[in-house]
C-alpha cells in the first residue's frame, strides 16, 4: 500500500516535471521585467481577504528546462499551471489563518542542477531577481503591516533565504518576520555570522526564526541539499529540538500526500520518526523505506527523500505554523 501511494505521489510529481521546451534564454531575458502590478503574474493575490497574517510562498522547482530554456518562460501556460498545483500541494499548511500570495517567477529548470555549481548561479539569480521584485511590490502596495510567514519548499526555499538575507536585512521589514520555513535547502552557521538578523528556531515557538530540515534515509552520506563534508542547520519537525534527540513516529500527527488541487489524498499517522544527524545537520527519517519512497528525480539517489519533506511532516508542520503565529501576536500585542 505504501509503495503504491508513494508511486501516486511521484507520479503527479513527474507531470510537474515534464515541462521542458524553447523558450528565451536568460541573455534575452535580462531586459525584461515581470510587472507585479499585474495580478496574472500572481498564482496567488489574496488581497480581498482578511487574515491575521500573510504568507508570502516561494513555489519549488516544476520546470524541467530546456537547452534553450533554463529559466521558465512567463508565457508557458503548461508551466504556470503546474507552477500553481505544486503551491497547492503545499498551500494547506500555511494559509488557515492567513492571505496568502506566490509569485510566478522565472524559475531555474530542473536541468540547472544538473550543472556543476558554480554555473547553476547566474540562472538562480535570475530567478530571484523576480522574487525579490515581487516581494518589494507586496511590501508595498499589499502588506500594510501585516505579520508575514515566509516560506517556501527546494529551489523556493534557496530563494526564501536569499529574500531573508537581503530584504529583511530591514528592521522594519524583519520585525514583520513570524518565521520562514525555508523547507528543503540548507541554512549554515556560516550565513548567520554573515548575517547577523538571522536567527535559526531552537523551539516549537519562538519567532522570526528560520524553520529548514532536510530529510533522507539514514545511510545516506551526500546530496545535492548537503554535500559530503558538509554540515546545516536543523530542527527537528516532531520535537522542534536542534540536537539528535531521536522523535518516534508516535509524535507524527499525520504525513499527507495532496494532489494538485491541495487536496489531501492520503493520511497517515505515526508514519514516521525522526532525528537530526549530528555530523550533517540532515533530519535522518526512520520507519520508512527508499523502496516505498523513492527519490524520483534523477539528481538524487533513493533514500534521500526531498519529495516528501511536506508531505512527511505536514501535520505537524501545520500545526506549528498556527503556534509561532500565536507567539508572534501575543509578543506583539498592544
Amino acid at each position: 500500500m505504501k509503495r503504491q501511494k508513494a508511486f501516486s505521489f511521484l507520479l503527479a510529481l513527474a507531470m510537474l516535471f515534464s515541462i521542458a521546451g524553447c523558450g528565451q534564454t536568460v541573455t534575452q531575458q535580462t531586459a525584461q521585467t515581470i510587472d507585479y502590478a499585474q495580478a496574472e503574474n500572481w498564482a496567488y493575490l489574496e488581497t480581498e481577504q482578511a487574515g491575521q497574517a500573510d504568507v508570502f510562498f516561494i513555489s519549488p522547482t516544476v520546470y524541467g528546462g530546456g537547452e534553450d530554456s533554463l529559466n521558465m518562460p512567463m508565457d508557458d501556460q503548461d508551466a504556470k499551471e503546474s507552477f500553481l498545483g505544486a503551491i497547492n500541494m503545499e498551500k494547506g499548511i500555511y494559509d488557515g489563518e492567513s492571505r496568502f500570495f506566490a509569485p510566478y517567477y522565472r524559475q531555474a529548470g530542473l536541468s540547472v542542477y544538473e550543472l556543476p555549481a558554480e554555473e547553476r548561479e547566474t540562472y538562480l539569480s535570475f530567478a530571484y531577481a523576480d522574487v525579490r521584485d515581487a516581494f518589494l511590490y507586496y511590501l508595498e502596495h499589499y502588506n500594510e503591516g501585516q505579520p508575514i510567514i515566509l516560506a517556501g519548499f527546494s529551489q523556493g526555499a534557496d530563494l526564501s533565504i536569499r529574500l531573508l538575507k537581503d530584504c529583511f536585512a530591514d528592521e522594519a521589514v524583519n520585525d514583520l518576520l513570524v518565521a520562514c520555513y525555508a523547507i528543503g535547502w540548507s541554512i549554515t552557521e556560516d550565513d548567520l555570522e554573515q548575517y547577523t538578523h538571522l536567527r535559526f528556531a531552537t523551539g516549537a515557538d519562538d519567532v522570526g526564526v528560520i524553520v529548514a530540515f532536510n530529510s533522507e534515509a539514514e545511510e545516506i552520506d551526500d546530496s545535492l541539499m548537503i554535500p559530503a563534508g558538509t554540515h546545516t542547520l536543523a530542527i527537528n519537525p516532531l520535537n522542534w529540538t536542534t540536537d539528535s534527540t531521536p522523535a518516534g513516529k508516535e509524535l507524527n500527527m499525520g504525513a499527507c500526500f495532496t494532489d494538485y488541487d491541495g487536496n489531501i489524498t492520503t493520511e497517515i499517522t505515526q508514519l514516521t520518526g525522526a532525528y537530526i544527524d549530528p555530523v550533517r545537520g540532515a533530519l535522518k527519517v526512520t520507519d520508512v523505506s527508499p523502496a516505498d519512497y523513492p527519490a524520483g528525480l534523477s539528481i538524487f539517489e533513493d533514500g534521500i527523500y526531498h519529495l516528501y519533506d511536506y508531505q512527511f511532516f505536514y501535520r505537524n508542520l501545520q500545526q506549528n505554523v498556527g503556534v509561532r503565529l500565536d507567539a508572534y501576536l501575543a509578543a506583539h500585542a498592544v
